[in-house]
């Protein structure tokens, strides 16, 4: 045997040993002769792995699901499973979702918000939030009677906090003695903003105030101007809130736009 015949056996015979080691290096697995890409187990690991941290335990999972499915699915093949009409429809469903959640993550990726947008939502939130805040405790019971009985006793000296514990229909602000906390008055209705905003801070209505609720006995502990935080801290809530509003929109233009005889509810 000449010397350069003996090389190229040789070559070959290299070769043919490290062709396993290549395949290996591109799939996880073999199953009955079949290969099961790396790949696969990347695709998985990004959906299932989102917000998680990509541990050696996640990818280990990952790897021992893919090999799972195709065992499984190679059953399912063999039995004839992928020729039912019932997996052929759910099949078109998985197709439609797969598609359109990459087609609205194409439109996420090439209309992000800018810094510019979240500044003008932040403006816009603040002015809205901004006015005065209302910090009242109350004391709710059934009949005006009653009412009127508590506001005498805490006008000779009874303690408003321990009557609205023993009295107070409202038990959430009643177990801490009629605490509302602060806010603005749209937060209650109107009968009970009326009477609050009109009180000086520490002063109690006179008379009882009735609502939709019941009777009220409102005590006024303070007032003081809305508080808003500041923009870099709520700029990613902001940032998430723009986005989906751009996705609502662009799912908008969608419809309209579309040819279709089906009438979609006023909801849409």
């Amino acid at each position: 045997m000449t010397e350069p015949i003996r090389i190229v056996r040789l070559a070959c015979i290299a070769a043919l040993a490290l062709s396993p080691l290549a395949a290996l290096a591109q799939n996880v697995a073999i199953v009955n002769g079949k290969a099961v890409p790396k790949a696969r187990v990347e695709t998985l690991l990004s959906q299932a792995a989102r917000g998680q941290p990509r541990t050696p335990e996640l990818e280990q999972r990952a790897r021992e699901e893919v090999v799972l499915r195709e065992i499984f699915a190679q059953e399912a093949e063999k039995r004839g499973v992928a020729q039912s009409a019932d997996y052929r429809a759910q099949m078109e469903l998985v197709r439609q979702t797969v598609l359109i959640r990459e087609l609205f993550d194409q439109f996420r990726q090439k209309n992000p918000v800018t810094d510019a947008e979240a500044r003008a939502e932040y403006d816009k939130v603040k002015t809205q939030a901004s006015g005065t805040e209302y910090h009242a405790r109350h004391i709710l019971v059934e009949k005006e009677d009653e009412a009127k009985k508590l506001i005498a006793q805490i006008k000779g000296g009874a303690s408003f906090e321990e009557l609205a514990k023993k009295n107070s229909k409202d038990t959430g602000s009643g177990e801490k003695g009629g605490d509302l906390d602060f806010a603005k008055p749209d937060a209650y209705v109107p009968e009970f903003s009326k009477a609050m905003v009109a009180l000086k801070k520490g002063e109690m209505t006179e008379t009882p105030v009735k609502t939709q609720f019941g009777y009220h006995i409102i005590r006024l502990e303070d007032v003081r101007e809305a508080k808003f935080p500041d923009f870099d801290a709520v700029k990613p809530q902001l940032e998430q809130r723009i986005a989906q509003m751009k996705l609502q929109k662009y799912q908008e233009d969608l419809r309209k736009a579309a040819k279709t005889d089906f009438k979609f509810s006023s909801a849409q």
